[in-house]
């Protein structure tokens, strides 16, 4: 039975260098625009999907969730424990760091296929310890307050008057802050920060 493999990520380079691995493993590896009509159509198939955006996590949501059980590789980039955890209960099989070395990317695809999941210790401390470790925020305090009063509703000009910035500078903060969450924008991110329990 030959396994499919796609490789789904907004850096050509990085998409291109993980399917010429995959591939010199031996794998059938594709680079599909539309991934989950994709995966309609190969029916053994395993997604090694980056999450970037959210509009990446919809893509997860929709290949684990909406078409069934797809056998998915969550690559985060950065510190993979909470957003690990998310991906997994979103139905992600395993999980890889971005920064992966060939030999873990190629180990973790093959435990994959064959019915394992692999992700790093700390995406399992975070699953393990259920909602008690989702509430410790990877945000400083700082960024943790400029939540708390954007969800009590506070304007950015407020805020950046508080904190001692500009409005201008303010808001590219809190585009960093978004983007450390994976989130496009305020009220996404308060959502997030109150599932988390951060708030």
């Amino acid at each position: 039975m030959v396994v499919r493999v796609a490789v789904v990520d907004p850096l050509p380079v990085f998409q291109q260098g993980v399917s010429g691995i995959l591939a010199g493993a031996g794998y059938v590896v594709e680079m599909p625009v539309d991934v989950v009509a994709w995966v309609r159509r190969a029916k053994v198939s395993i997604v090694l999907l980056t999450l970037l955006s959210e509009e990446d996590w919809d893509v997860l949501d929709r290949l684990c969730g909406t078409l069934g059980s797809q056998v998915v590789i969550a690559v985060l980039e950065g510190d993979p424990a909470a957003s690990g955890a998310r991906a997994v209960r979103l139905g992600a099989r395993s999980v890889l760091p971005r920064s992966t070395t060939v030999d873990a990317l190629r180990q973790t695809v093959e435990a994959t296929i064959g019915g394992q999941a692999v992700m790093p210790a700390a995406v399992a401390a975070v699953l393990a310890a259920g909602s008690h470790t989702d509430t410790q925020s990877p945000l400083s305090a700082e960024q943790l307050s400029w939540l708390r009063d954007l969800a009590r509703g506070t304007t950015v000009a407020r805020l950046a008057s508080r904190a001692g910035y500009s409005e201008r500078a303010m808001f590219r903060l809190l585009r960093a802050l978004y983007q450390q969450m994976g989130v496009n924008g305020r009220l996404q991110a308060v959502i997030r920060a109150q599932e988390l329990h951060w708030l």
